[in-house]
């Protein structure tokens, strides 16, 4: 089996490689960015790739479809720091086969990895019952963003500050400050910094 580790961390990586090491075979490549992802696929053919969706260039959830739209047999899973149902359930729309949090136990990555390179799905087992509880009470969270919200979200997402957001919208600082306000108590983050960080991982553009 082959598979592609792809994350920024050189640490990370290294851990991942050692980890796969003590299982069955497997050929092991690595990329530290998107784009070096992409033309690692091309390359390399992998059977399965471990994915952060944190990447310096291009968001997770916009690599999955690129990837797929390159080689539509890739077997993805992710590998993330976050495991809040909203990111889960964008990734696993892309085309994801599988979602698990980097802190779950080696363990249950190595039954992940198995389970996605048969063919099959894997979600770690807590953030399974919260999307299966977001999935009985409400849709997906970007829809309940009204477009102005979406569009703040969007420029936050491409490095825009408020005072330059409020000045492309033609709007006060005040009433940006408090549009991304509602925007975190709708997505549930806390600060501005991870609102950027989800958005991004989540592909708004």
């Amino acid at each position: 089996m082959k598979i592609l580790l792809v994350d920024d961390h050189a640490i990370v990586r290294a851990g991942l490689r050692q980890l796969l090491s003590l299982g069955t075979p497997v050929t092991v490549a690595e990329a530290a960015s998107g784009r070096e992802a992409l033309a690692t696929v091309a390359r390399e053919r992998p059977d399965v790739l471990v994915l952060d969706l944190n990447l310096p260039d291009v968001g997770g959830v916009e690599l999955i479809r690129r990837l797929l739209l390159q080689d539509a047999s890739l077997r993805i899973l992710v590998l993330s720091m976050h495991a809040e149902p909203l990111y889960a359930s964008r990734a696993l729309q892309a085309g994801a086969r599988g979602y698990i949090s980097k802190s779950a136990e080696p363990q249950e990555l190595l039954s992940a990895l198995r389970r996605v390179a048969e063919g099959g799905r894997y979600i770690e087992a807590e953030i399974a019952q919260a999307l299966a509880l977001q999935n009985t009470t409400s849709e997906d969270p970007l829809q309940g963003l009204s477009e102005r919200n979406l569009e703040i979200l969007r420029l936050l997402a491409g490095g825009r500050s408020l005072a330059e957001i409020a000045a492309s919208l033609g709007v006060g600082y005040k009433t940006v400050a408090n549009a991304c306000t509602q925007i975190k108590a709708t997505l549930g983050v806390a600060r501005t910094a991870d609102l950027v960080r989800l958005a991004i991982a989540m592909g708004v553009s």
